[in-house]
């Protein structure tokens, strides 16, 4: 199992609902092509999991 995941914004925000925007900022994300490394736990595979349409998801096992 991954320990960490890295995260990137494929999808723009325009046009999203706020509760989107917010899981996206709360994830650490900022503008679209925007990577961060995250890790595993199960509040982050929520927010991930609820705008999974929107990123690109790479796990890192360390």
């Amino acid at each position: 199992m991954a320990k960490s995941f890295k995260v990137k914004l494929v999808k723009s925000l325009i046009g999203k609902t706020k509760k989107q925007k917010d899981t996206v900022r709360c994830l650490g994300l900022k503008r679209m092509n925007h990577e961060v490394i995250i890790k595993d736990n199960p509040a982050q595979r929520g927010a991930i999991f609820k705008i999974q349409h929107m990123l690109e998801v790479t796990p890192i096992n360390d």
